[in-house]
């Protein structure tokens, strides 16, 4: 499998995934729409080896010229962001879900071997669980009320104290969000056609990626680039509940690389993968890291006691299986990292948007 077509490739994690694919001698084709949010003030350049066909990832006649002659496909095109997805819902459904349709209709009777789609972490809605007494609980939820209340944490069904623990891919998914319909749609899209057409298909999904390349201006693209963008303006990053919800963070490298894997190991074909750190991290603490590698450690994070509609409060990965069907192992943990990826903010032009994502949020309703 020589010959690769990258969906999404012109993206942050696209272009580090053809930077991977390009350093193990493969051949890359990037397919990608370029749209304004996403690459407003991102370097669009990628190497001038890898042939790029610029389209929407709905155009099947393109998705079909961009299919001709490859081994496998890396599959990233997507709409990204939580509380976007909460009312530009067709705008996701369309790209995430109908844009998946047409890449697997296009790939009928063509000679592609395996397909790897990016899925995420937010299928899960609230990571796994365990009572005082070890019972481990597969499915919690925060109700309206107690969010309302101010009462962050989740309860168990008898209103007791429960403490998060990794969440392994047996956790039936819980869809909280649009976004995450989308992503749980693709997924099982991708699996499906794959036992269907005799194609190996594998969904890795995604924890919080994070490292330099990131859309700084794109206040829906990260929780780490939200931040960055808040504090080269010299503002406070905002934080909504309490900042003590709890996340995973995974280096773009990682990864990139944990990508190459899925299209190379032959045992990974037919599974749902977790690709994170495995380390869970407070959304207060990687605030305060973050100024500190920005030498700003004066300005503290804004904390807004209010939450919005489709976040959850913890969720971090179990990557045993990672490690068992792909030989992944993190290489660049958060706390080592911040160092570089402060450097590379210096460095970039980030306009932050951050004030008008929570006002759109709050005209609609949903942070409350």
């Amino acid at each position: 499998m020589r010959r690769v077509l990258v969906t999404g490739g012109c993206g942050f994690i696209g272009r580090h995934v053809i930077e991977e694919l390009l350093s193990n001698s493969y051949d890359v084709r990037a397919l990608d729409a370029l749209i304004d949010q996403v690459h407003a003030d991102a370097e669009l350049a990628i190497p001038k080896q890898v042939e790029l066909v610029c389209a929407d990832i709905r155009d099947k006649a393109k998705v079909r010229e961009a299919l001709e002659d490859v081994d496998g496909v890396i599959h990233l095109a997507a709409e990204v962001g939580v509380g976007q997805s909460m009312y530009e819902i067709a705008r996701y459904v369309g790209s995430n879900d109908f844009g998946t349709a047409v890449l697997l209709e296009a790939m009928i009777g063509l000679r592609v071997k395996r397909i790897v789609v990016a899925s995420s972490m937010s299928v899960y809605g609230e990571g796994s669980y365990v009572t005082l007494d070890g019972d481990r609980l597969g499915f919690i939820r925060r109700n309206g009320a107690q969010i309302k209340a101010g009462k962050w944490e989740p309860l168990g069904p008898n209103g007791e104290t429960l403490t998060p623990v990794a969440t392994d891919e047996e956790k039936p998914a819980d869809l909280a969000s649009i976004y995450a319909l989308t992503k749980f749609a693709q997924e099982r899209q991708v699996l499906i056609f794959g036992e269907a057409y005799g194609v190996e298909a594998v969904a890795l999904r995604l924890f919080n990626v994070f490292g330099a390349g990131q859309a700084l201006s794109n206040p829906y693209t990260g929780v780490l680039a939200n931040f960055a963008s808040r504090l080269a303006n010299r503002q406070p990053p905002m934080i909504f509940e309490d900042g003590r919800q709890g996340r995973d963070f995974v280096h773009v490298r990682d990864v990139a690389r944990s990508f190459r894997l899925a299209l190379e190991q032959p045992r990974a074909t037919g599974h749902v993968i977790n690709i994170g750190s495995g380390q869970a991290y407070t959304i207060t603490e990687v605030a305060t890291f973050l100024a500190e590698a920005m030498g700003l450690p004066e300005i503290a994070p804004e904390i807004l006691g209010k939450a919005r509609s489709g976040d959850i409060r913890n969720c971090f990965a179990d990557i045993s299986k990672a490690r068992e069907l792909l030989g992944f192992e993190p290489q660049h943990r958060l706390e080592n990292s911040l160092g570089p990826f402060a450097e590379w903010v210096r460095s970039s032009g980030a306009i932050d948007r951050s004030a008008e994502m929570k006002r759109q949020l709050e005209e609609r309703g949903l942070v409350s």
